[in-house]
């Protein structure tokens, strides 16, 4: 059995008391390093949103023109007199499956009262676009958005982004994120449904 021994000899030598203020000098240079280009980073990022909801549209609804995955070219100024629902999407976007339902069929319901809906697919690809459209048995007019021009118009934000333009071209609302009931969506085609005469 093999014997343990201590072979320190005498008490531990003390620490110079110079050493916990450099050690709290280079926790000091740290927090620094780490801290400026956080501070840094979160200004940017507060700036991009800055820059983003400046440039979203409001007011008269910008032109708006696409070709249909059917080949039917739709144009905006030629829906005048009508609500207009114009909802940004993409088939691998999640948040976009939970409204596509809610959206279909409320357009089912709506499609002879006055509403138009309008679906503009968004950074996706055309094969991926049209199973989506199939799953969800979309019959609402859908197209690419070629290039994100309309997009970049609008200033989206993310998919899915919804607008509601009244009967003169006016946006009225913008919706972030998923239609998520129907009283939700009906609050906001009460307010672009045309006026009965």
């Amino acid at each position: 059995m093999t014997e343990m021994t201590d072979t320190r000899s005498g008490p531990l030598p003390d620490v110079p008391t110079e050493a916990a203020p450099a050690s709290r000098a280079v926790l000091l240079w740290r927090a620094i390093f780490i801290l400026v280009p956080l501070v840094f980073i979160v200004f940017l990022a507060m700036r991009l949103g800055t820059a983003k909801s400046e440039h979203r549209a409001e007011g008269l609804a910008p032109h708006l023109e696409f070709t249909t995955f059917e080949g039917e070219t739709i144009n905006l100024d030629d829906l005048r007199g009508q609500g207009v629902m114009v909802n940004f999407w993409a088939s691998w976007c999640d948040p976009c499956r939970e409204e596509a339902a809610l959206l279909e069929e409320t357009w089912r319901r709506e499609k002879d009262k006055g509403i138009v809906f309008l679906g503009l697919d968004y950074l996706d690809q055309e094969p991926a676009a049209k199973a989506y459209l199939a799953e969800y048995d979309i019959t609402y007019p859908n197209g690419p958005d070629l290039r994100s021009q309309v997009a970049r118009r609008y200033g989206i934000q993310g998919v899915p982004e919804t607008f509601f333009i009244d009967p003169e071209g006016k946006i009225v609302d913008i919706v972030v994120g998923p239609l998520t009931s129907q009283a939700q969506m009906d609050s906001y085609l009460d307010k672009i449904r045309p006026k009965e005469k």
